[in-house]
């Protein structure tokens, strides 16, 4: 990488050392290009702001050690909330997401904007104090929700399970009670996120996929979230694999992957075979006591999904696919089979020849943590730091 100008920010210092591309004033001089005054008075700006902080020595290679630069991660925390079709999960966390409190309450989309971002709102407030910090340690809030989401009005689009939601600007409610910076992303978005950050962050092309209630899928490329112009990319739920002879999708077209595969669907058939379910959990829970008709279905939801799956993998060329969702799990041993058969057989050989197809690993918490990360990023960007640096000034 090339020596950045000597008029490098303290907020792009910062980002030298949050990626760990520069964890000592050594590294960060040679990769600034910056004189090492000047280097000393943009971490001493850091230092102040309470943003960065110095640790053990760095391994020495001759002559005097360095220590090790890295974020303050007792000093600032950010709430993260996950608004599921029947609950809202609130994590606090430090800037890499290792979570201080946490609070779950049962209610559902349908209370609404006023009353769901209520509760958050006062619930975070709560979080803080008993963690003993104040709205001014709290960089920003983070909401994961059920739906689509428009990125030039950051709200909630054509919200189909979020009653009582359309036309409320989800920012304004959360900044009327807590003044910070907000990121509203979709859930599934949220989930692929924390995934990719926290399990197989190495891995910058993934692809996500939750198979739950409902389908759907995100997108990491080169190591970013990919959400498209507007919003939308990664609805694999809705590829029609049956146009002509398909059951009617949720969405009103027919043969979609959700009316073949998801939850939902899976319960549709189940009932229609005389089963009393009338949730995806009751058919797991039918799954993981062997009855055979339920996981016949998962077993063919799988080989269904695998299909969707399978088109995207040639598309985008992923190292890894991610599955979670309320389908996986101790019985989800049965989805991801039939995921792999169909991949492998349905996708190029040079997509595949190197290709992991795993369980994920942070599907409680993973909405909430990834709404966590994505506003913790977005308060960590060098434009934000210089900001909030002018700001205490």
């Amino acid at each position: 990488m090339a020596a950045l100008s000597v008029g490098v920010s303290a907020g792009e210092v910062l980002g030298l050392i949050a990626s760990g591309q520069a964890q000592t004033r050594g590294a960060l001089a040679r990769l600034t290009g910056m004189s090492r005054p000047t280097l000393a008075e943009r971490l001493e700006v850091l230092f102040r702001a309470g943003l960065i902080r110095e640790g053990e020595h760095a391994a020495s290679s001759g002559g005097r050690p360095s220590r090790v630069l890295d974020l303050d991660r007792d000093r600032y925390v950010v709430l993260g909330a996950d608004v599921g079709e029947d609950h809202v999960r609130l994590l606090l966390t430090d800037l890499t997401g290792v979570v201080v409190a946490e609070r779950l309450t049962e209610m559902p989309v349908s209370a609404g904007a006023e009353a769901v971002l209520g509760w958050v709102t006062a619930t975070g407030r709560e979080l803080l104090a008993a963690s003993g910090r104040t709205g001014r340690d709290l960089l920003g809030v983070g909401l994961s929700v059920p739906a689509p989401v428009d990125r030039a009005t950051n709200r909630p689009a054509s919200p189909s399970v979020m009653a009582g939601w359309e036309g409320r600007s989800v920012e304004g409610l959360i900044r009327a009670e807590l003044d910070v910076p907000v990121v509203v992303e979709n859930d599934v978005n949220a989930r692929g996120y924390a995934e990719h950050l926290q399990a197989w962050g190495p891995d910058d092309d993934l692809l996500y996929v939750k198979a739950g209630t409902g389908i759907g899928s995100a997108i990491i490329s080169a190591g970013q979230l990919f959400r498209g112009t507007h919003g939308a990319a990664g609805d694999i739920g809705h590829i029609r694999l049956r146009p002509e002879d398909g059951p009617l999708c949720r969405c009103g077209n027919r043969g979609c992957v959700e009316a073949l595969a998801a939850g939902w669907s899976i319960v549709r058939d189940l009932r229609r075979d005389g089963l009393e379910v009338s949730t995806t959990r009751e058919a797991m829970d039918l799954v993981r006591a062997g009855n055979p008709q339920a996981v016949a279905l998962l077993q063919a939801a799988g080989r269904t999904l695998g299909q969707a799956i399978a088109y995207a993998v040639n598309l985008l060329d992923p190292a890894v696919v991610v599955v979670g969702g309320s389908l996986t799990g101790t019985a989800g041993q049965h989805l991801l089979t039939g995921v792999r058969a169909s991949v492998y057989a349905h996708s190029l050989p040079l997509a595949t020849n190197e290709l992991r197809i795993v369980e994920g690993r942070h599907d409680e918490r993973g909405g909430a943590t990834g709404a966590a990360r994505l506003v913790a990023a977005k308060t960590l960007r060098p434009d934000a730091v210089n900001d909030r640096l002018r700001a205490l000034a």
